[in-house]
């Protein structure tokens, strides 16, 4: 096997330029996501129709109760006792690799995300497929670039084409794929990597047109076409989806924290597998995807409120109506966070696109019956999706693209345009983050479009603490410290206790007036002349913080410590070194 790996790195070093292996390689990855999609929709496929098809349709609400909590209990006892590793949450899984694991991401995310996705969606829980998706196919492109020992710069490129050629499989939106790369995966907008990603993308999109048909997942025919008279009307979405956004992410937050908190995954289980099988009981449209829901509300349909609940009677209540509108809007989140917590996998583009459609499509309604005008449903529902991705996702540009990609609805362009800036900018008020990158960034992970932000977070403090300075006690006298000034190479030295807790500083500048008055030997001791720094670095700062001490401080040697103990120091020059290094890696390593 060894023999027939180096032939192979032999010929490929022969006959094919970096750029030509990486086309190739990005062709690979694309159609293996194109596969990680088609059996991850048909394993959940095949587990929804072995339910529901297998129960009376007068005992399903009953076992809809149950039916959660067998998805996550299957999914815990999975990770837990036969892969035996943490199964991290889809996209934001593939952006800690980028910045924290130099784009390597672990075996088991080859194959973990399908299983365990696919018994969280399949037995009712309330998240999408899209993430689990994106980190199997990242983790292909992980794979090979580990193996044929690509750079970093290479590396994280496939990385992120895998991730567009997945993004492309699943929803069969190649264009959105491109996009999405660029704009949530943070890969760099050059000629050297749009070309990678775009094969990746079209070869993710072919795979998937092959194995799941032609299809599109929302199937849209635009019956208006966009009138002036009714952007104010899409301002006023864009507005709405934004703030609806903004309470999104904030149910999430809050939800995800309080499951945190219990560190029995047994408990968070019960607690949370019990309280989703309630909403699915009352409320079935919560259950799965939710993709035939999604594509109903896109057809101006909303019987989905009523079938098979203990509502259906109801149905031509208008104030029911729009208290089950409000309920389907404001609680998705909730159980999609439910889901998260209590140990399920999955993704959050499907339940955000679910959001959007029925925010879009109940706003139609309050509009017609205030009055104020008729709405196409089908036009709003459209453009309130791509609002709520753009709010919730932070990323405008993905959603303007996956929308026009899913639904054929690029006649709609200007409101998906006007929808998704306005719903942006409105949920940055209250968000400088998205859902997948909040957590990332409250611990400093966080990869940005801003290089040297990047390249600060790839560095480490530990590896850049230098120890070679001889340390001193306060009781040191004058002669002491002039010995140890001759003898070592540097001219700043700590004061440490016996405890090694650090006391202040000596440089050569604090007693070069007396260093050869040999009558102060005895006299002067080192708690005499040392003083205290102004700037301190600890150990546990980031990069970014102790980048910006060494700059305004103006100095060449910054104390290190860890609480109040010593450590060592870090120098601008040691930074700065290592900085040209990491750029380096960047270019062509």
């Amino acid at each position: 096997m060894h023999l027939y790996t180096f032939k192979l790195f032999k010929w490929r070093l022969r006959h094919l330029s970096d750029m030509q292996f990486l086309f190739i390689l990005s062709a690979i990855v694309g159609v293996l996501a194109g596969i990680v999609a088609f059996i991850i929709k048909r394993s959940v496929r095949f587990i929804e129709l072995t339910l529901k098809g297998g129960f009376f349709e007068d005992t399903r609400n009953i076992l809809y109760i149950v039916f959660p909590t067998i998805g996550v209990f299957l999914t815990l006892i999975f990770i837990k006792y036969i892969i035996k590793r943490k199964v991290e949450h889809g996209i934001p899984s593939v952006l800690y690799s980028i910045s924290q694991t130099h784009g390597f991401m672990k075996m088991h995310n080859l194959f973990s995300s399908i299983i365990t996705s696919a018994f969280t969606v399949g037995f009712g829980g309330s998240v999408g497929l899209e993430g689990p998706t994106v980190a199997t196919g990242a983790a292909y492109g992980s794979t090979l670039g580990r193996f044929f020992h690509l750079n970093y710069k290479n590396r994280i490129l496939l990385l992120g084409a895998a991730s567009a050629g997945a993004m492309s499989a699943i929803f069969k939106a190649p264009l959105a794929g491109v996009v999405f790369a660029l704009e949530v995966i943070m890969i760099d907008l050059t000629m050297y990597s749009v070309v990678p990603i775009l094969i990746a993308s079209v070869t993710g999109a072919i795979t998937a047109y092959f194995l799941l048909g032609f299809g599109a997942i929302y199937p849209f025919q635009m019956n208006d076409s966009f009138v002036m008279s009714d952007l104010p009307y899409y301002i006023i979405l864009g507005i709405l989806t934004g703030l609806m956004a903004a309470y999104f992410t904030k149910v999430y937050v809050v939800i995800e924290k309080f499951f945190s908190k219990i560190k029995n995954p047994w408990y968070k289980l019960l607690i949370g597998g019990f309280s989703l099988g309630l909403l699915i009981y009352f409320f079935p449209f919560f259950y799965g995807e939710g993709y035939d829901v999604t594509n109903s509300a896109l057809h101006g349909n909303f019987d989905y409120l009523f079938k098979n609940t203990l509502f259906e009677s109801f149905n031509s209540n208008q104030i029911v109506i729009y208290i089950l509108f409000l309920v389907i809007i404001l609680l998705k989140v909730v159980a999609t966070s439910i889901t998260f917590g209590s140990g399920g996998i999955g993704g959050i583009f499907a339940p955000t696109l679910f959001t959007g459609a029925n925010i879009g499509l109940f706003f139609t309604l309050i509009v017609g019956s205030l009055g104020l005008g008729t709405l196409s449903h089908e036009d709003f529902a459209l453009v309130a999706m791509a609002g709520m991705i753009a709010g919730v996702l932070h990323a405008p540009l993905t959603a303007i693209f996956l929308i026009g990609d899913l639904t054929g609805g690029y006649g709609l362009f200007v409101p998906l345009m006007v929808v998704a800036t306005i719903s942006f900018a409105t949920v940055r008020i209250f968000h400088k983050n998205s859902v997948y990158t909040i957590q990332l960034a409250r611990r400093g992970e966080l990869m940005t479009h801003h290089k040297d932000k990047n390249i600060l977070k790839m560095m480490k403090i530990k590896n850049l603490i230098e120890n070679n300075f001889v340390k001193l006690k306060p009781n040191y006298n004058l002669k002491q410290i002039k010995d140890a000034f001759i003898k070592s190479e540097r001219n700043i030295f700590p004061v440490v206790d016996d405890d090694n807790n650090f006391l202040g500083l000596i440089t050569l500048q604090n007693f070069k007036n007396i260093i050869f008055d040999k009558e102060k030997y005895e006299r002067v001791y080192a708690s005499q002349i040392m003083y205290k720094p102004t700037v301190i670095v600890s150990i546990h700062d980031t990069m970014a913080e102790v980048a910006k001490k060494i700059q305004t401080s103006g100095l060449f040697n910054v104390v290190v410590l860890d609480g109040t103990k010593y450590v060592g120091f870090v120098s601008r020059a040691n930074v700065f070194s290592s900085y040209r290094r990491i750029i380096r890696k960047f270019s062509d390593d």
